[in-house]
């Protein structure tokens, strides 16, 4: 990456040529420090879009849908999933969000979900130690138990774990799909299919025998503004985000803690999992970066954007901009609390982080360090992470 960003007369776009998708996939946030310093709205032709890097520019965008539409033209996640809610503005997103009704937040959390996510710990968590020290905390317990949390909230009595994994990692690489592989596509029309099969049969069940999960509660809350092919994108839209982002915000904290004893042994004391957790989600935002489209010629990052443009709203980047927290790359559970954007902001702000929160920071990770007292990272084999669009541990091994 030798290359400067350069400016194209013809409007003056900074265009960062240098970036290769590789580089974004292994370690993006070196790319992402420099994008901020010199343009912190940059073209990069690799991905087809503007990356919008600073914090203030991305709040900007995601409180400011009249300039900046969620409902990209040629978005890979309407390709992936469906035209789901989270490719759609108000008052239309208002609708089908409201169609979710109160599953996933903090009552229904309460009285329906945290017994089953404690059941789903102890089940998944007894497999984890049944293989012995060198397991890896991603594939052989946070992935399955996301999972199946996900698989019960939703109400998928269908399917299995595994099928809900399979339909959220090949959706995921749909949506990221910047390669333009055909193998990736195959794979993710093929869960397409599936899903909307699953889901058609949940939906005659639940009309019969309704209960509190999310399917039943959208085919029984009588919203006929919310069609049958919205109900399939936005479930689909909900498989990808409601699996990665516990999984990874789970995985990352413990990395992040393991690596880091003095905080972990204070977070101990203190009981202080949400902040670390909180903290997690800052540091390595799950869900990296998201498109927004331009509907008029505006300024944006002391550039000019004309109408149509493409952007990449970089959370994993504003989450570290060093003019909001001090020290971003650095995992520190002590840091004064200010807002990150980890969940996104404005009207689509994550529907599901109160979940997160709940299976991850309430029960996981205090009843993991509980079981586990001396958990320690596995010597022998480093722990992998990646990502941009969607960035987590890919690889956690641990000793106890």
């Amino acid at each position: 990456m030798t290359s400067t960003v350069h400016s194209v007369e013809a409007g003056g776009t900074a265009v960062a040529d240098w970036i290769t998708l590789d580089d974004l996939d292994r370690d993006p946030f070196p790319i992402y420090a420099r994008l901020r310093r010199e343009s912190p709205v940059a073209f990069v032709p690799v991905a087809g879009r503007y990356f919008v890097t600073r914090y203030d520019d991305v709040h900007t965008v995601d409180h400011d849908p009249d300039t900046f539409t969620a409902n990209e033209a040629g978005s890979l996640m309407k390709r992936s999933m469906g035209h789901s809610m989270l490719r759609k503005d108000d008052p239309e997103h208002a609708v089908q969000r409201a169609s979710y009704g109160g599953v996933l937040k903090p009552k229904a959390i309460k009285q329906l979900w945290n017994q089953r996510f404690e059941e789903n710990f102890e089940r998944f968590f007894a497999e984890f130690v049944a293989r012995g020290p060198g397991a890896c905390l991603v594939r052989d317990f946070a992935a399955p138990y996301a999972a199946e949390n996900l698989r019960v909230v939703m109400g998928f009595d269908n399917a299995t774990h595994e099928d809900m994994l399979r339909w959220s990692q090949t959706l995921i690489n749909g949506t990221g799909n910047y390669a333009d592989d055909p193998s990736v596509w195959a794979l993710a029309e093929t869960s397409y299919s599936e899903v909307n099969d699953a889901l058609d049969e949940m939906i005659t069940r639940f009309r019969r025998e309704p209960d509190g999960s999310l399917i039943s509660h959208i085919v029984n809350s009588g919203a006929p503004e919310v069609t049958l092919e919205d109900t399939r994108a936005n479930l689909k839209m909900s498989i990808g985000g409601g699996i990665n982002e516990p999984r990874d915000a789970l995985t990352t904290t413990v990395w992040a803690l393991l690596e880091r004893p003095e905080q972990l042994a204070a977070v101990r004391e203190q009981g202080r999992w949400k902040d670390a957790f909180e903290e997690s989600v800052r540091w390595v935002a799950p869900i990296g970066m998201y498109p927004r489209q331009t509907t008029r010629e505006v300024e944006l990052g002391g550039i000019t954007l004309p109408a149509g443009a493409k952007l990449g709203v970089v959370a994993l980047s504003a989450n570290r901009d060093e003019t909001v927290f001090e020290n971003p790359d650095e995992f520190d559970v002590f840091r004064p609390k200010k807002p990150h954007l980890g969940f996104g902001g404005g009207a689509h702000f994550c529907a599901g982080a109160w979940v997160a929160r709940a299976q991850v920071a309430d029960i996981a990770l205090p009843r993991l360090f509980e079981r586990l007292p001396d958990l320690r990272l596995d010597p022998q084999q480093p722990p992998e992470i990646g990502g941009w669009v969607f960035r987590g541990m890919t690889s956690l091994p641990v000793h106890w």
